[in-house]
């Protein structure tokens, strides 16, 4: 009997993902156990239009480590969210480093820096979601679909262990995890309050520089050009 070599890389990165989806969509086996040795399943890997297939989706990018590939899988609102926090935080940073003392800049750059240098909304998701530990409690938790609840617009994986994945489905035709939506809300509605902050404080900075030593505040106006 030929014993067979190793398998391709290809090959058993394309087993892996059928393996973990097969999990997902299967009996309850959790992930944490899901790439240590099952067979591929036969069962055809579901439309990602689906909220099975954004299901089983999820639970391959987290399997493999891609935490960046769930984010198609979040709802819009969570994702607008997500993209706000960014653009707020690039402007907030932006006016600070025009306007600003070094001693006052220092603690806004520590804070804003890091999202307001994110590529794009999802890599401020992806900050996030480690920071808080998203991504580690969906993977202890993930585990096999008992059935699916569809009710118009929205959808719930129910899992084997009894775990709920709410779902609203996206403006594009995929299904998104709202879990994340009131965070990340709550997140750009501050970076919108502290950008207004930073530019308040700004232009008090320019009003004193632009002030004679001593003048009172509201002598600005009345200074001769």
């Amino acid at each position: 009997m030929t014993r067979l070599g190793p398998l391709p890389a290809a090959f058993a990165h394309a087993a892996l993902r059928a393996c973990v989806a097969a999990v997902a969509l299967g009996v309850g086996v959790g992930l944490g156990v899901a790439t240590s040795g099952c067979a591929p399943a036969a069962r055809p890997f579901p439309a990602e239009s689906s909220p099975e297939g954004a299901y089983a989706r999820v639970a391959v990018a987290i399997a493999e480590g891609r935490p960046r590939d769930v984010f198609p899988f979040v709802e819009d609102e969570a994702q607008w969210a997500a993209y706000t926090i960014r653009k707020e935080r690039a402007a907030a940073l932006e006016r600070a480093r025009r306007s600003f003392p070094k001693e006052a800049l220092a603690p806004l750059e520590s804070e804003y820096a890091a999202d307001a240098a994110a590529p794009d909304g999802a890599d401020v998701f992806v900050r996030l979601g480690k920071a808080r530990g998203w991504f580690a409690r969906l993977k202890r938790d993930l585990s096999g679909v008992a059935r699916t609840e569809v009710d118009g617009e929205r959808a719930t994986i129910v899992t084997a262990r009894g775990s709920r994945y709410p779902m609203r489905r996206r403006s594009v035709g995929l299904w998104g995890l709202t879990a994340y939506t009131a965070e990340l809300t709550a997140d750009a509605e501050r970076a919108t309050r502290d950008r207004l902050r930073v530019e308040a404080a700004a232009r008090d900075y320019e009003l004193a520089r632009a002030l004679p030593p001593g003048a009172p505040p509201n002598s600005a106006s009345a200074a001769p050009p």
